[in-house]
């Protein structure tokens, strides 16, 4: 069974940093794409960030561009988000997805999800 679990959420001055974290079992995903998605209260999901070590691919939505870092560990199979320079928009629920071989900032082409973890960022 495989499990994808964040954390490290929380709340957060606006200016401040935060790193999520997000630890997968059951399989790996070494040559598919791992990734960030958010969503906030009456809005739909949205593409954070995504990363695929085949190619040295990582994307990010033009929102977070030049504040937040995505990285993985396949070792660990493990994903990350560091989050800097946040603003009141960032506050969400994130999660982790993971899985996906095309379209990467389609949430539609993740199979496994997290159950999310909550980012709230206080101006």
């Amino acid at each position: 069974q495989v499990q994808l679990v964040e954390s490290g959420g929380g709340l957060v001055q606006a200016g401040g940093s935060l790193m999520l974290s997000c630890a997968a079992s059951g399989r790996t995903f070494g040559s598919y794409y791992m990734g960030w998605f958010r969503q906030a209260p009456g809005k739909e999901r949205e593409f954070v960030a995504t990363i695929r070590t085949s190619g040295g691919i990582i994307i990010y939505a033009d929102s977070v561009k030049g504040r937040f870092t995505i990285s993985r560990d396949n070792a660990k199979n493990s994903l990350s988000l560091q989050m800097s320079s946040l603003k009141s928009e960032d506050t969400a629920v994130y999660y982790c997805a993971a899985g996906a071989t095309a379209g990467p900032r389609l949430s539609q082409k993740y199979p496994y999800w997290g159950q999310g973890t909550q980012v709230t960022v206080s101006s």
